[in-house]
């Protein structure tokens, strides 16, 4: 079986490694001539162009849902994975998208109807941590499941529309995040407009932007009013859209109520540690929306922050949030990218001391430093891979 992947992002290559996982002969191409093909070795792949012989010539094709609104779609209809394999959109389904907390309310949806006895498929978008829609699709064709719950990033609503049946979709927020994408936050709105229109959503009360999608099939959520382990009213707000969707399929309250008060963050999400005399919170808070909602909650004596990529210019405004409840001492870091002389120069009207470190073994030692002088320090911004990291380096030093 031959198969072509068109788009070479966080998807595309996930993609690549589903299908090869499964024994296809996979052909990929993007027309970014300047991509690493690390972990390409062994596949087909064409650079700068699309050879549409090639790609018509698959069995299968997965399209970067960045392209599912262009004529190339038009072109390969009949043989992309979601029209090919088509038997997954018969289960019940739920979506879950928005600028933040996406994967934590997925995770707890999916925990809260498990424990009710339901076999659940969780997945979808990779950069959320996921392996990626083509592994969610696929994996929902080898076996029989009850539900799907579809982690759906903002810039892949018009595909989400296109390869699932959503039965219910929650929205967790709107917010400043992929605006190289949106352009506008307007744009954004309409994206969401068109995606939520004729679908049963929940929709964010404390969210003014959400409510500005309200339609009669929309039904509103609030703050979860049990006890919950998670640090911040916005997980709060995550726990109640996750009972709200599970009491509409018919979850006994106390399954709801036990799960969520036990259910901890996933990995690179916002974790609490206890460290000499300091109380650390990290986690990935990587928009300004984000570092908002996370200096809403408390101030910080220090704030370490990973540097976005340089052509994410929206990002480095996390620095104006900063700036606004700015600390004793912001440290930055490479997260995403070595952008730290840009973070810096953002950084120059803050009141705070400014320093930077280049390395995760030098930022351990710092954050050991401050830690027995400092009682409020926050570790976020951009870079997941080294969020975990620095998340894992504290559990030794706390000795979990």
């Amino acid at each position: 079986m031959k198969a072509a992947v068109i788009g070479l992002g966080v998807e595309g290559r996930k993609a690549v490694k589903s299908l090869r996982k499964r024994g296809y002969k996979v052909y990929a191409t993007d027309i970014n001539t300047n991509l690493n093909l690390e972990g390409l070795e062994d596949v087909e792949v064409d650079l700068g162009f699309h050879d549409m012989e090639k790609i018509k010539a698959c069995d299968i094709v997965t399209l970067s849902p960045s392209l599912y609104n262009t004529p190339l779609k038009e072109e390969i209809e009949d043989k992309l994975i979601c029209n090919i394999i088509g038997d997954y959109k018969d289960t019940y389904t739920i979506g879950v998208t928005g600028t933040n907390g996406k994967t934590t309310t997925a995770l707890m949806i999916t925990k809260i109807l498990e424990k009710w006895g339901k076999k659940v498929l969780v997945g979808g978008n990779a950069g959320g941590g996921f392996q990626g829609y083509t592994e969610l699709i696929l994996q929902a064709t080898e076996k029989k499941y009850d539900i799907i719950v579809v982690e759906i990033c903002d810039m892949t609503l018009d595909f989400a529309d296109q390869c699932f049946n959503l039965d219910l979709v929650i929205l967790t927020n709107i917010g400043r995040d992929h605006m190289n994408h949106h352009k506008t936050i307007k744009n954004y709105k309409e994206s969401l407009r068109r995606f939520l229109k004729d679908k049963r959503a929940l929709l964010n009360r404390e969210d003014p932007l959400s409510l500005q999608l309200k339609t009669p099939k929309s039904i509103l959520y609030g703050p979860y009013d049990g006890q919950i382990r998670l640090f911040g009213e916005f997980n709060k707000l995550n726990a109640g859209a996750a009972a709200k969707a599970t009491q509409l399929l018919g979850t006994p309250k106390s399954i709801i109520d036990s799960v969520l008060g036990e259910f901890e963050a996933p990995r690179g999400r916002i974790q609490t540690y206890k460290f000499n005399k300091a109380n650390i919170i990290i986690g990935k808070i990587d928009n300004p929306s984000a570092m908002k909602t996370i200096l809403q909650e408390t101030l910080f004596d220090i704030i370490f922050l990973g540097t976005p990529r340089r052509n994410e210019n929206w990002r480095f405004e996390t620095l104006q949030e900063i700036g606004k409840k700015p600390p004793r001492i912001l440290v930055l870091f490479p997260g995403l990218e070595d952008t730290t002389d840009i973070a810096l120069k953002c950084a120059k009207e803050l009141p705070s001391k400014v320093l930077i470190v280049k390395d995760t073994d030098e930022l351990i030692k710092l954050l050991e430093d401050f830690s027995r002088e400092y009682n409020r320090i926050l570790i976020g911004g951009n870079g997941q891979e080294k969020i975990i990291k620095i998340q894992e380096n504290i559990e030794k030093m706390v000795g979990q």
